[in-house]
C-alpha cells in the first residue's frame, strides 16, 4: 500500500473513514479482499508470495495497514511487513501496544510504515524512528516516507479527503473511492527526491499510478459509522483498468 488518508475520529457520523492505494508490481500475484479460510475473522486481500496483506480489517472494527518506506529498506533476508496487518488482527492488545512492541523489532523488516487501531483508537509505527506514536483525533496521511511527509500526492490526498468530510451527509463510496483516482503528476519543483530518478520521481508521483509494470493495483475504502456499521470496498485495476469490486457490509462486534 503506497498512499493512505484518513479520518480518525473527526466526522460526528463516521469516526474512521480510511481511502487507500496499493501500488505494486503487476506480476506480483495477489488475491482480492475476502475473508480468509484460516482466519475467518481477518477480511483482506493476499499476497500470494509472502501470504500477508497490505490493508486488513476484522469483525470488531480493527484495522491495519503497512506501507513500504521508499529509502533505506533492509535486505532481501528481511522479513515481510505484510505480516504486520495480519499479526495485529489475530492480536488482542490495544494498538499502542502492539505498535511499541513491532517498534522494538522494527529492525527485522524491510523498510516499514504501520497504522493499526480501530474507531476508538490509533497506533504508528516505523522502523525509520524509535518510538510508536498514539495518535489524536484528526486527518492523517502516509505514503513511502514518513507519516504526514507533505508529498503533493498526500498532501492533495488530504484535502480531497477534508472536502468530502466538509459536506453535509454520507460520504459517498464512489465519492471516497475517487478521492486517490488522479493520475496527474505534479511538476519537478515540488518532488521528493528519494533516490530513484527523477524520471521514476514523476511516475510515482500521481495519487494512481500507471507505468509498464507497475502502478495502483487496488483502492480501498473503509468506514465504520457510529452505529456499528462497518464498510469495506475493495475496486481492484489491471493496468489501470477497473476488473473488479469487492464490497462488504457487516455490524461491528464487541473487541
Amino acid at each position: 500500500m503506497c498512499l493512505v488518508v484518513l479520518a480518525f475520529r473527526h466526522h460526528p457520523d463516521y469516526p474512521l473513514v480510511v481511502v487507500a492505494n496499493r501500488d505494486e508490481y503487476y506480476d506480483r500475484p495477489a488475491l482480492a479482499a475476502h475473508f480468509w479460510d484460516d482466519r475467518p475473522h481477518l477480511l483482506a486481500g493476499r499476497d500470494q508470495e509472502a501470504g500477508g496483506t497490505w490493508f486488513g480489517v476484522d469483525r470488531s472494527g480493527r484495522w491495519a495497514t503497512v506501507t513500504n518506506y521508499r529509502s533505506g529498506a533492509l535486505g532481501a533476508n528481511a522479513r515481510s511487513r505484510g505480516e504486520l496487518p495480519v499479526d495485529f488482527l489475530d492480536d488482542t492488545r490495544p494498538a499502542a501496544a502492539y505498535a511499541g512492541e513491532v517498534a522494538a523489532r522494527a529492525h527485522r523488516y524491510r523498510g516499514f510504515s504501520l497504522l493499526a487501531g480501530s474507531p476508538d483508537e490509533l497506533a504508528y509505527c516505523t522502523n525509520q524512528q524509535g518510538e510508536a506514536r498514539v495518535l489524536t483525533p484528526g486527518i492523517y496521511t502516509l505514503s513511502n516516507d514518513l507519516l504526514d511527509t507533505p508529498w503533493p500526492k498526500a498532501e492533495y490526498a488530504r484535502r480531497m479527503l477534508t472536502a468530502v468530510l466538509d459536506q453535509p451527509g454520507a460520504p459517498e463510496p464512489d465519492t471516497l473511492l475517487a478521492i486517490l483516482g488522479s493520475r496527474e503528476q505534479f511538476p519537478d519543483r515540488h518532488l521528493p527526491d528519494t533516490g530513484v530518478g527523477l524520471e521514476l520521481e514523476r511516475v510515482l508521483s500521481a495519487p494512481f499510478i500507471v507505468s509498464d509494470s507497475y502502478g495502483t493495483r487496488a483502492t480501498t475504502v473503509l468506514t465504520v459509522h457510529r452505529d456499528g456499521e462497518v464498510r469495506f470496498i475493495e475496486q481492484s485495476y489491471r493496468r489501470g483498468h477497473p476488473i473488479g469490486r469487492q464490497d462488504y457490509r457487516f455490524p461491528r462486534r464487541a473487541g
